[in-house]
């Protein structure tokens, strides 16, 4: 695991979606100029989610046992639930293909996606910077 996929393809998704609950908000008092990029930048996050999350799986297995494979569940899960409230964003501010305004749903489903994509990626950061998973041994 000298250089694991997943850790290169996470931060294209959680700029994404970052950016597009910021630019959903800001469209609050910014206007349709801000918000329109909100479901391009929530589509490409979630295509590029599903090969980050692929990789991810791929390298569970080289995950020991204790608590970092628990943090490793918790983070899948997290995310998981990130993708889906982001999926569901998209989907649910779309009309014909066309972006509606962020309504109270809209934001909510930002607001609860964001929670989760910042606490998951905590664990992330965790997972490698406090446990080592992923990262080169020193003598490699």
């Amino acid at each position: 695991m000298r250089h694991p996929l997943h850790p290169a393809l996470v931060h294209f998704p959680v700029t994404c979606w970052s950016l597009a609950t910021l630019a959903d908000f800001a469209g609050l008092w910014l206007g349709e100029f801000v918000w329109q990029w909100s479901a391009g930048l929530l589509a490409v996050g979630c295509m590029i989610a599903l090969p980050a999350m692929a990789a991810g799986v791929m390298e569970l297995s080289r995950v020991p046992d204790g608590p970092a494979l628990r943090d490793v569940y918790l983070h899948m899960g997290l995310m998981l639930t990130a993708f889906s409230l982001y999926s569901a964003r998209l989907v649910l501010g779309l009309d014909h293909w066309q972006a509606l305004a962020p309504d109270r749903w809209s934001l909510a489903l930002d607001l609860a996606g964001f929670v989760a994509l910042a606490v998951g990626g905590w664990l992330g950061g965790r997972l490698v910077y406090g446990y080592g998973i992923g990262r080169q041994a020193p003598d490699d």
